[in-house]
């Protein structure tokens, strides 16, 4: 840019130089004329070489390049363009969204604060996004400030922002506006914008600062008002609880009828079907009280039959008995008799083989004796006593005493 300020400044510089060589133009005009010709060929060759006269159209820009001497405009969004010093002029403009945030009026204490319809000073945090109308790009290089924030937006925003937060409180700008303010002053300086070819994004509205007093009043004023809000929704809840347990107690008073009336109809549904199956179920009783009074006599006279023939048959078996323990008597005795009979005749057998044979009492005596003692057979004492005395030592003392006698 600088360059082509001074390439566009060489023209009037000679135009100036003009009148004073026109005396030294007099004495040798052709030579001085060469020689300004010279130098300016130089000049512009040296900055030619030293100063390409190209320009690169950057990423996110657009280029308008006017021509000096006809007034035409070219717009370039890309590559290298050629800008002849004192022949072109080239600007370059953003075709991005471009910001800008009003930080003069952001503070209470600030430079800038805004004023409420009380007269209390207030800032804003305000930030605006804009851009340039991209249709308007030929136009708009000769028309738009350098500097696009402090020269367009800033007063445009400062002359919406004062007017409209002029007429509302600080408590409307703080809380219940806050929305409304800052779509008014969009569509304000929208508006206000559009005509010098800037095209509104969109406009927020940040922190709101407040005089320090007013804060702590304030925020006083928020707490008892949200503990008002608290109470009331407290007491919507407890209103809302309430109706809860009476829909609840009637829901269950509804519940229980229902269920009354359910259990009574199944409890007369159930004595219908007691009865009727009481038509059926008494019949059959009466049938198992006659089977079982049938059962029971037949069962007595089975046992009564029963009874007369056990009696019977003891009364045989004790007939039977009777007569085999009398046969066995009468067979006892005949035994016996038989037996008396036999030992008779043994006893008389035996007496007489006792009298013929005496020596068999001895013999019947030793065996009756201990298998210890040996048996001695001796001959009978002459005077017909008994053998044992001659063994035990009897038989001197008595022939002692006969001799005695004698």
């Amino acid at each position: 840019m600088e360059l082509m300020q001074r390439l566009k400044a060489l023209p009037q510089a000679i135009r100036n130089a003009m009148p004073a060589m026109s005396g030294v133009a007099a004495v040798n005009g052709r030579v001085l004329g060469t020689l300004l010709v010279a130098g300016a060929i130089g000049t512009a060759g040296y900055l030619f070489v030293s100063h390409p006269p190209l320009y690169t159209v950057q990423r996110g820009e657009a280029a308008v390049r006017s021509n000096l001497f006809t007034g035409a405009a070219t717009v370039w969004t890309d590559g290298r363009i050629l800008a002849l010093p004192g022949v072109h002029e080239v600007r370059g403009l953003p075709l991005h969204d471009l910001s800008y945030r009003a930080t003069n009026m952001s503070r209470a204490d600030g430079s800038a604060p805004l004023q409420s319809v009380e007269g209390l000073s207030l800032g804003l945090d305000l930030t605006v996004r804009y851009g340039i109308d991209p249709n308007r790009l030929a136009q708009l290089a000769r028309s738009l400030p350098d500097n696009i924030e402090r020269d367009l937006v800033e007063p445009a925003l400062q002359g919406v922002a004062y007017r409209l937060v002029a007429k509302r409180t600080v408590r409307e700008i703080f809380s219940s506006q806050r929305a409304e303010l800052q779509q008014q002053m969009e569509a304000e300086l929208r508006v206000k914008l559009a005509s010098d070819g800037i095209l509104l994004r969109s406009v927020q509205i940040g922190k709101v600062d407040l005089p320090a007093d007013y804060r702590r009043g304030m925020d006083a004023l928020l707490a008892e008002g949200l503990s008002a809000e608290k109470m009331r929704y407290t007491l919507e809840l407890k209103d809302k609880q309430v109706k809860q347990s009476e829909l609840e107690a009637a829901a269950d008073k509804v519940r229980r009828e229902i269920a009354a009336e359910a259990a009574g109809r199944e409890q007369v549904l159930a004595a219908k079907a007691q009865e009727e199956a009481m038509k059926h179920v008494i019949p059959f009783k009466q049938r198992q009280i006659e089977q079982r009074e049938l059962e029971a006599k037949a069962q007595s006279a089975s046992r009564i039959k029963v009874a007369e023939g056990e009696a019977q048959a003891r009364r045989i078996e004790a007939e039977g008995e009777a007569q085999a323990r009398q046969k066995l008597a009468d067979a006892e005795a005949y035994r016996i008799a038989q037996l008396g009979k036999v030992n008779a005749q043994q006893m008389a057998t035996e007496g007489a083989l006792l009298s013929k044979h005496p020596l068999l009492v001895q013999k019947t005596m030793a065996d009756k004796l201990s298998d210890k003692v040996q048996v001695i057979i001796a001959a009978p004492p002459a005077a017909g006593g008994f053998i044992g005395n001659a063994l035990l030592g009897a038989g001197k003392p008595a022939a002692q005493s006969e001799e005695g006698k004698e």
